[in-house]
């Protein structure tokens, strides 16, 4: 009988999160109501906690963006 250490769950949990990443070849993050400051333009990832992936490796805080327009 073969016992594996490795638990099932991680690759299960891996897999989902990667099913969750939502992403936006052009998009505009806000970072107020108004639309006056804006954050970033261009290509993000919307990662499943929520925090947004920049192409230059910076995450932007789900606190700091108001919201965004694909």
């Amino acid at each position: 009988m073969v016992i594996s250490t490795a638990s099932v769950w991680d690759e299960v949990a891996d897999e989902l999160a990667e099913n969750q990443i939502i992403e936006y070849e052009n998009a505009t993050v806000y970072g107020d109501f108004d639309q006056e400051q804006i954050l970033h333009q261009g290509r993000i990832r919307i990662l499943p906690n929520s925090w947004v992936a920049l192409p230059t490796g910076r995450l932007l805080s789900p606190e700091a963006v108001h919201h965004i327009d694909a």
